[in-house]
């Protein structure tokens, strides 16, 4: 048996849906990565980018050109995220410094962001073996990477358009019939909380933590 057989083999059942071991574990690196996101480790740029490299290989495996395609984008946001992070400013901790975004990148990452959802629903929609849902799946898609982007710059705005994501993603997964996903979507939820309030907290620290992650 190959690694990608292996890998696309069943690992249990919830609630009578299948599910994949590709899946369980992309969604387990994706959940680590985020805790590490949250306590500001670099190693959350690592943990998302072998979440990626699982989820393409899944991908691959059933043909889901689409699905290939948006996980190579977040890999290359996470190497690029992990660049960042090595060079980017330290508190007093010697953690990734944080703060909230200026008018201007607020700006630049909203009309991206409606931009970028835009131009690949549209693509989701002229394609519709790249998605079976375009338009949730564009404004997840993008907002995701939004939110990845917001993070390696250090942002407490990464915090929001997680929420902002999972406000369509879960609803989406359980009416889909993904209960897994929706139930991974639930508990990202949960962390994504607990984080923006530790990472807002920190803005309101003096010295180094006000001045941010590299440009």
């Amino acid at each position: 048996m190959s690694a990608l057989d292996w890998l696309n083999g069943q690992a249990f059942d919830i609630f009578g849906q299948r599910v994949i071991r590709s899946d369980m574990i992309g969604n387990t690196m994706g959940l680590i990565a985020l805790g590490l996101g949250w306590r500001r480790s670099i190693w959350t740029w690592p943990a998302q980018l072998l979440a990626g490299v699982v989820l393409v290989a899944a991908y691959a495996s059933a043909q889901l050109s689409g699905g290939v395609g948006k996980q190579l984008l977040v890999i290359g946001v996470a190497v690029w995220g992990w660049y960042q992070w090595r060079r980017g400013h330290r508190d007093q901790d010697g953690e990734i410094a944080v703060r909230f975004a200026t008018r201007r990148e607020r700006g630049i990452l909203a009309g991206g962001t409606a931009a970028g959802t835009l131009a690949v629903g549209g693509l989701f929609t002229a394609v519709p073996e790249l998605s079976w849902n375009p338009w949730p799946d564009a404004y997840i898609f993008v907002g995701t990477l939004a939110a990845m982007v917001a993070q390696a710059r250090g942002l407490v705005e990464f915090w929001f358009a997680w929420i902002l994501v999972d406000l369509v993603g879960v609803p989406l997964a359980f009416s889909s019939g993904l209960a897994f996903s929706g139930l991974v979507y639930v508990v990202y939820l949960v962390l994504v909380l607990w984080g923006m309030r530790d990472w807002w907290l920190r803005t309101r620290s003096p010295g180094p933590a006000l001045e941010g992650a590299a440009a």
